[in-house]
């Protein structure tokens, strides 16, 4: 038997698939709780709704890394789309109430974990830019053609592998050769990538410094 807060979640999740309205007290019934249960758990009904949304975030993002980071951002790329498509009204919730100048708390970690992936990246010298602006491009592509493939009565795929190499082309390198050395601008984004991992003994007038100066030779 579930408790209660994992009934609640479990409720407004079955509610937002079937595209119903997601009350309170639809909920409540639904889960067999009375309001005061999903207040005690949540805060409000808008609270329910941010939890449903970050578990099943949170459930589609977790990549295991592999030691390859331009293999896990493909499957990365691969499970959002497939995630949306399999959970759309969820998706819609996750991506479809943006306001103006207010990012979304809720979609953070998908943020944080292409950062890192690019970050893996740039220590291999492979990121054309900086991991935070290869993160933003590839997050927005990414998420676009989700939401192009959902609409589309029959979703085509194979616009999303077109769309997500051209992507990942635009902010990485191929892999490093003697006939390809790596650039200034590579190399100044390998040694940031590094000193972030392992900052040493570096003061943080010298931190920003160097930081300075990478960021200008990696542009």
């Amino acid at each position: 038997m579930k408790n209660a807060r994992d009934r609640l979640l479990l409720a407004a999740a079955e509610l937002l698939e079937s595209g119903a309205t997601v009350s309170t007290r639809a909920v409540c019934e639904r889960a067999g709780v009375q309001a005061p249960t999903l207040y005690h758990h949540f805060g409000s009904k808008q609270g329910l709704i941010d939890a449903v949304a970050n578990h099943g975030f949170t459930q589609y993002t977790a990549i295991e890394n592999s030691g390859d980071p331009l293999d896990d951002l493909r499957k990365g790329w691969d499970r959002h789309v497939q995630f949306g498509l399999e959970h759309p009204s969820f998706y819609g919730l996750l991506y479809g109430r943006a306001e103006p100048g207010k990012p979304c708390a809720v979609t953070a970690p998908a943020h944080a974990a292409l950062r890192e992936r690019f970050t893996a990246a740039a220590t291999q010298g492979r990121l054309k830019v900086p991991a935070d602006d290869a993160a933003e491009q590839v997050f927005a592509a990414n998420v676009g053609i989700t939401l192009t493939l959902i609409s589309q009565t029959e979703p085509d795929f194979r616009l999303s592998g077109r769309v997500r190499e051209a992507s990942l082309a635009g902010v990485l390198h191929a892999p490093p050769s003697a006939a390809a050395p790596a650039t200034r601008a590579s190399a100044a984004l390998t040694l940031r990538a590094l000193v972030d991992n392992d900052p040493g003994d570096l003061t943080p007038g010298e931190r920003g410094l160097l930081d300075e100066l990478l960021e200008r030779l990696a542009r």
